[in-house]
């Protein structure tokens, strides 16, 4: 019984992280899964950003991300691209 309790307890703590985005194009709020984003970390903070569809009016969207923004996202689980230079 106990096994059991502490295997109900750890399903209930993977339940799906859902982050809080805004559309700039048509000012919608919604929340959305770590499959609807991508970051994508390069060597600068003009490189380092995230991005996802809109869906509410399908406009691509892409925000900087800062250091505490790519912990909160990779921490959640969006699939992270890094980008490197050609020397």
């Amino acid at each position: 019984m106990r096994e059991m309790s502490a295997m109900h307890g750890f399903a209930a703590s993977m339940a799906p992280v859902l982050f809080k985005a805004a559309c700039p194009d048509c000012r919608s709020r919604f929340e959305l899964s770590a499959s609807a984003l991508r970051l994508a970390i390069g060597t600068s903070r003009r490189t380092t950003f995230y991005s996802f569809t809109c869906p509410e009016c399908g406009s691509s969207v892409r925000k900087p991300a800062g250091e505490r923004i790519v912990e909160l996202l990779t921490g959640g689980g969006v699939r992270t691209l890094r980008l490197h230079t050609t020397v």
